[in-house]
């Protein structure tokens, strides 16, 4: 289960480079919103009130690409997971009254743990 958005997660060598591209990005279409709650990342989102992109930036080897890419691929390993997160996705969504706050506060504890144990298989 996903929102009909795209997410785009990059990896470069600076931060302050792609800071520095902001005004190219808005050019074509894309709004910087700094790092948006999560510390060392660049986020940027493309569409206005239907957003059909979500760029995350980081720079090389930063801890949130690590966990990111851990939970990206620790959910293609284990589809059961996969299945299970995506079902409760749904059941926040459903509940959540369209509050994006609501709903990442609702999935948020199995996502924490979920990204704890693909992490942990890293080591």
């Amino acid at each position: 289960m996903a929102k009909p958005i795209i997410d785009i997660l990059m990896e470069v060598e600076s931060l302050a480079a792609i800071d520095a591209l902001n005004d190219k990005m808005v050019e074509i279409g894309y709004i910087p919103k700094g790092e948006h709650g999560i510390q060392g990342r660049r986020y940027l989102q493309k569409g206005g009130e239907n957003r059909t992109h979500h760029l995350h930036v980081f720079a090389i080897g930063d801890v949130g690409l690590i966990r990111h890419l851990a939970l990206r691929d620790y959910l293609r390993a284990h589809p059961n997971i996969a299945r299970e997160y995506g079902e409760l996705k749904l059941l926040v969504a459903s509940n959540c009254e369209n509050d994006l706050g609501r709903y990442c506060d609702g999935k948020d504890a199995d996502v924490k743990r979920i990204e704890e144990i693909a992490v942990s298989q890293l080591r």
